[in-house]
């Protein structure tokens, strides 16, 4: 094979309003590749560690802001239990209808945004002013269906409730669905922008925003409902709610004004009609965005219909459940979110620039071990790193944190016991999940209709047949969890196996050069 020439690339200087450096005539080469790759990535393997730079658009960069925008809400979500457990121990499960809420409008935020780091991360076959155009699209298209969804749910706030509150506290939530409604709104913006902003190498935008809604819903729960705070009015598990929708649509427009300001308009400022959302764009984004809005419908909706079992067990295992998520999806998960966001990030920027450099028009082209290995080199360092983190943390909860951690959170012994046999029972299975999420990264951002594929088995051939079991079956507080552990714990470690089998068939097809790739551009599209 050829070795790699410097002198193959070529610069040319590009207006002040388009901020991206265009790269011509690599090298077709698995090794002009692979260094090329690795060098846009910060992670140029003849560097020292000391070296490698400290850059937004680098791996390391990348997983540091990430890790801090992560970090943040998962810190406030563990302290909002603890403010609520202190105002009525009862109503802490009422706070879980926000998780609830967030899950349904998961399936919207999961849709089109996924699709961003397969689109709108193909930095090499797309311009910034069309990636910019394809993100101006997506935010709108996202915010309009986050509105939607947040009427839906005042309209039907009861029946929510009844669907997700025990019994015991259901009457006394109504308001608090209501507020929480309002919830699909501001997360609809704020992951469209933050998904888009890591997939265009800018995420200091969702760490402005977690940031923003950290410190002011601190501060104001601060001086409203904690023990300390001011004036002598009592504070309700309302007043907790709306502090907390303010913050998150506070958080969710001054992310979005910071970035339309600070990258939309500067780039734009001569030709603002070269960036604004288009239908064309709409449709580029849909066809990926099909595909995971179809894979999250699915695996939310078998969820969620299991929670309703969960809820049906009475209100201190429905608190403890909720507990347990937040142990689960709060601190416990945040390296294994951050490491999937940073992957995802470079992975599609890999990949767009394998099929640039193959020239894959509609045609199916073969890729080299070395050409493999740059495209998935982001997925397998977050598999080591998340090993490392994940491994001694679930350890730790096991033996000495989840009951205490728990009594927290909750402030009630029954709650905590309850956790902690939820969290020693399927703890381990969280090893499999850290590593399937970095593994199916790979599918995501390259090959999405074969992410749904993966996910379609493991929900429909192992998640369905057990809530199945799970509704036929007369359940007990005393047993539920023998069977809902089956369910949880079982399906993290079916999938672990089902997205290594894919991902070795992904290889597979890529080696063999029956992978048909497809670029969509702008201009392929009517306007």
């Amino acid at each position: 094979m050829a070795s790699f020439d410097r002198d193959q690339v070529r610069y040319r200087m590009l207006p002040k309003t388009d901020v991206e450096v265009e790269t011509t005539g690599l090298s077709l080469t698995a090794e002009g590749f692979h260094e090329h790759e690795l060098n846009r990535t910060g992670l140029y393997k003849s560097h020292p560690w000391y070296e490698i730079p400290i850059r937004r658009d680098s791996f390391i960069g990348a997983f540091a802001f990430n890790f801090a925008a992560f970090i943040l809400p998962a810190l406030y979500g563990t302290l909002s239990k603890l403010w609520v457990a202190n105002i009525d121990s009862s109503m802490v499960a009422t706070t879980d209808v926000y998780t609830y809420v967030g899950v349904i409008t998961e399936v919207i935020n999961e849709g089109l945004p996924r699709a961003s780091w397969l689109i709108i991360g193909d930095k090499a076959s797309r311009t910034l002013s069309e990636r910019l155009q394809l993100t101006h699209t997506l935010i709108a298209i996202q915010a309009l269906l986050g509105l939607i969804m947040s009427i839906a749910f005042v309209s039907a706030a009861s029946t929510f409730a009844k669907g997700f509150v025990p019994v015991e506290i259901r009457a006394a939530s109504i308001t608090y669905v209501k507020i929480s409604a309002f919830s699909s709104l501001s997360s609809a913006i704020e992951t469209a922008v933050a998904t888009a902003t890591r997939a265009l190498d800018k995420p200091d935008v969702p760490l402005l925003i977690s940031s923003v809604k950290f410190a002011v819903n601190i501060v104001l729960d601060l001086l409203i409902i904690s023990k300390f705070h001011v004036g002598k009015s009592t504070p309700t598990v309302n007043t907790q709610g709306g502090i907390q929708l303010a913050c998150n649509m506070a958080g969710a427009l001054i992310g979005l004004a910071y970035f339309l300001y600070t990258t939309s308009y500067k780039t734009a400022s001569r030709d603002l009609s070269t960036v604004k959302p288009s239908w064309a764009a709409l449709k580029i984004m849909a066809r990926p965005g099909v595909l995971t809005l179809t894979e999250s419908a699915v695996r939310n909706a078998l969820y969620l219909w299991l929670v309703s079992t969960i809820v049906a067990m009475g209100s201190d295992y429905t608190t403890a459940w909720g507990v347990f998520n937040t142990i689960r999806w709060g601190l416990v998960m945040v390296p294994v979110q951050t490491l999937e966001a940073t992957a995802l990030t470079f992975i599609g920027h890999a990949w767009g620039e394998w099929q640039r450099e193959v020239g894959a028009a509609t045609h199916k082209v073969s890729a080299s071990w070395r050409q493999i290995l740059a495209i998935v080199r982001s997925a397998l360092i977050s598999i080591v790193i998340a090993l490392c983190v994940e491994v001694p943390l679930c350890l730790f909860l096991s033996f000495w944190g989840a009951g205490p951690f728990a009594h927290y959170l909750s402030n009630s012994d029954a709650v905590s016991n309850i956790t902690a046999h939820m969290w020693k029972t399927i703890d381990w299975c969280y090893i499999f999940y850290a590593v399937s999420t970095q593994m199916a990264t790979v599918l995501l951002a390259t090959k999405p209709r074969w992410y749904l594929y993966q996910s379609l088995v493991s929900n429909l051939c192992y998640v369905l047949p057990w809530a199945i079991v799970c509704q036929v079956v007369r359940l007990h507080p005393e047993d539920a969890w023998t069977y809902h552990s089956l369910v949880f714990g079982g399906s993290l470690v079916f999938s672990f196996f089902d997205i290594l089998i894919v991902d070795a068939i992904w290889i597979w097809n890529l080696r063999r050069g029956r992978s048909k790739q497809t670029l969509h551009t702008m201009s392929s599209l009517p306007a």
